[in-house]
């Protein structure tokens, strides 16, 4: 039987790179997203025949359950992986971001994915073993990113999830795996930090003298995360460094952040 994936912010970006690889693997796909218009794209893309797309808002409890219903009847009764990818980025200092700012990145980034989680299960305990659940972190959640401490903070939290659900869902047969992409080449790159500023993520990482990694190296990642046994999966060059050098030079890497404090 063919299989399916569900994955959120699939409208855009990383979301949509995963969507194109999965398909071209011969996957049935689905789409959710708060953009209609950008999903429509993204069907176009994969050919109509490979895709089903919903308008949901993962902050919502109750539409995860509509949303993950109505796509396993899609795919005649099955969903082999539930993407939780969508998510929002934030930066700039603490003091800087409003509560409403804090609020929306909390919500969509974390609680998001908790009630993704939460609505993935009895889904894939249908299609285990070998079925996944697979989130999108960070390298934000392998050491906080100084000028961006309420992104680092859901990226964290959902590094924190991945590790509790792998403990949980064992039993299960279910995979719970992460992505921990560094800056990756998309649509997010060219918003604004937070309200307060003008000028596009884009610039900042430039200046930093960051690589930004294509997208299709996430895609590619998420991949072999699936059918892999890694737990998470690091994507960049930035994000493989910083992994290596938090765990075996932690005071240089503290060095490093504190004399970066505003980097985005």
């Amino acid at each position: 039987m063919r299989k399916a994936i569900f994955i959120t912010g699939g409208a855009s970006g990383i979301g949509r790179a995963i969507a194109r690889k999965f398909a071209n693997e011969g996957w049935f796909v689905g789409l959710g997203d708060v953009d209609a218009s950008g999903m429509a794209e993204t069907e176009r893309l994969l050919g109509s025949s490979d895709c089903f797309s919903l308008r949901f808002d993962v902050r919502d409890r109750a539409e995860w359950d509509g949303a993950l219903d109505a796509f396993s009847k899609a795919a005649g009764d099955r969903i082999d992986v539930v993407a939780n990818n969508a998510g929002v980025p934030l930066g700039g200092s603490l003091d800087e971001n409003s509560v409403a700012e804090i609020e929306r990145c909390l919500d969509i980034n974390l609680k998001g994915a908790l009630f993704g989680a939460q609505a993935s299960l009895p889904h894939l305990r249908k299609s285990a073993p070998g079925s996944c659940l697979l989130t999108t972190s960070s390298a934000a959640g392998i050491y906080g990113t100084a000028g961006a401490s309420v992104y680092s903070a859901t990226k964290f939290g959902v590094r924190a999830m991945t590790e509790a659900l792998d403990g949980e869902w064992a039993e299960f047969g279910i995979k719970v795996r992460s992505l921990m992409p560094s800056f990756i080449d998309t649509p997010l790159l060219e918003h604004a930090p937070n309200a307060g500023s003008n000028e596009a993520i884009r610039t900042r990482v430039t200046d930093a003298g960051l690589e930004i990694t294509p997208v299709e190296e996430v895609a590619e990642a998420a991949w072999r995360a699936v059918h892999g046994n890694e737990l998470h999966t690091k994507v960049g060059k930035t994000a493989r460094r910083l992994a290596f050098a938090s765990r075996w030079m932690p005071g240089r890497v503290r060095k490093m952040v504190r004399a970066n404090t505003h980097s985005l």
